[in-house]
């Protein structure tokens, strides 16, 4: 990841390649040879990745502020947004006048066909504005033409899916459903999702590894009975299927990475060293699109939550009462603390805001999830396959769902719920996140859990603690 850094920075390059030389001068040990070597391997090729990939961003400055023709493929279904344009996020970006291709991803609004549906390939004209965070650029009031269709099973099991929530529960419950379920919210309406941010849970309705956890568990409990090796099969391809129907986004990768692992791994008796297993999964996604560790706040978000749900929890949780680890809503309060923990410091740095309420939201919203999800499933195949009687099996997923909704707009009323314009400087997030370190550092150290990146563990359960935050 430094030697992407310093790809699109390119005077940092200097200062990282000396950390193999420090490293060693420092520990002054015959091992850290080889970790010296592997250092200046990924440097080398970090660099050589960022170098390429940061030239061929660097063409969207010639674009910005011109009108262009670009086609481009949806990566999502569109909605219909302000002043009633199509409304999409679009890839694989070529401008039609060069056939140069482009990466990253632009935000676009437009009119033109219908409807624009995931995998659509289209022609787009308008002016193209320069992009912030992940979006390498937005386009507004374009003209859309519709280029060609692929037809996918899955796709069109999701929309069928969708269409029988929505007649099986009322709004905003269904679209809530849909959230939580595969990570589809564009159709969520802009109070809940506002509500659901000032109470920190945004990351509920993010398809993410909470998602995933709860899908492999299920898997797990109903194949394990029969055999681990279909165990094993069965929760990956389940975990495949479900990474194809949310539309494979980024945060949904990340966490079927770190799954997969851990499932694999488990079924040779052995388990992920979580500290490595975060670092091998964000240097991997980084390399491959190296626009996460550029922009994309949501990329180191992720990670930082994943350390302090799968490294500083279970740390404290062994310092803590034998009750935090078996109590349902202490492990979830503990855990989204830690969560909190990692990710605060980054998120006032980034953003400037927070909720002070977080902590008490998740505990009361996210210990029904697995409920809810259950019973929303139940209710859209109720509502897609036996519509006439839909009402009686949705009651459960319509309770829950207004529940957690009413929770968070409760919460989200109380004064100073929320606050703004709470900044960190760069030097204090450094020095915040060097605390942390050295704090997780001497816990691990007290622990003497010596491990490679796999390690054995004849007694374990694969996917406990797996991503329960974005």
């Amino acid at each position: 990841m430094c030697g992407l850094i310093a790809g699109y920075w390119h005077w940092l390059l200097p200062v990282i390649a000396l950390l193999p030389a420090i490293i060693m001068v420092l520990l002054g040990r015959a091992g850290i040879v080889s970790l010296g070597g592997l250092i200046v391997i990924g440097l080398l090729l970090g660099s050589s990745r960022g170098t390429a990939y940061a030239t061929r961003v660097e063409l969207y400055d010639q674009l910005i502020d011109q009108k262009v023709a670009l086609q481009v493929q949806a990566a999502e279904d569109a909605v219909y947004g302000k002043g009633g344009q199509l409304k999409f996020v679009a890839n694989r970006v070529v401008v039609v006048e060069t056939g140069q291709r482009l990466p990253g991803k632009l935000g676009i609004s437009g009119y033109g066909p219908n409807m624009v549906l995931q995998n659509d390939t289209l022609i787009i004209v308008g002016k193209l504005r320069k992009g912030i965070g992940s979006y390498q650029g937005f386009m507004s009031y374009a003209q859309l033409e519709s280029v060609a269709t692929q037809p996918s099973l899955l796709l069109d099991l999701r929309r069928t899916f969708g269409a029988g929530m929505l007649s099986a529960l009322p709004e905003p419950a269904a679209s809530f459903a849909m959230g939580i379920l595969i990570g589809q919210r564009a159709a969520l309406p802009e109070y809940v999702e506002d509500n659901l941010q000032m109470v920190g849970l945004t990351h509920i309705i993010a398809v993410s590894g909470a998602n995933l956890t709860i899908m492999l568990e299920a898997a797990r409990r109903l194949l394990g009975k029969s055999s681990k090796r279909l165990a094993t099969i069965g929760s990956l391809a389940f975990m495949l299927t479900f990474v194809a129907m949310t539309g494979g986004s980024a945060s949904i990768v990340r966490a079927a990475y770190v799954s997969g692992i851990s499932v694999i791994a488990a079924y040779y008796g052995r388990r992920a060293n979580p500290l490595l297993l975060i670092s091998v999964v964000a240097a991997f996604t980084a390399y491959v699109d190296p626009i996460y560790i550029w922009h994309d706040a949501a990329w180191y978000l992720s990670f930082l939550a994943f350390f302090g749900v799968l490294m500083v929890s279970p740390l404290l949780q062994s310092r803590l009462p034998r009750v935090f680890q078996t109590n349902i809503l202490l492990a979830i309060a503990l855990e989204s603390l830690c969560a909190e923990i990692m990710a605060l410091p980054y998120v006032l740095y980034t953003f400037g805001e927070m909720s002070r309420v977080g902590l008490l939201a998740n505990v009361l919203v996210v210990s029904v999830i697995p409920f809810a999800m259950l019973a929303s499933f139940i209710a859209g195949l109720a509502g897609t396959f036996l519509w006439p009687i839909a009402g009686w099996f949705c009651w459960p997923a319509k309770w829950l769902l207004t529940y957690m909704l009413d929770t968070s707009n409760w919460i989200a009323r109380w004064p100073g719920a929320f606050s703004e314009s709470v900044h960190l400087s760069l030097q204090s997030t450094l020095v915040i996140y060097a605390s942390l370190a050295v704090l997780v550092a001497l816990l691990r150290f007290k622990d003497a859990a010596k491990s490679a990146i796999i390690t054995d563990n004849e007694a374990i359960n694969p996917y406990k603690n797996l991503g329960r935050t974005t």
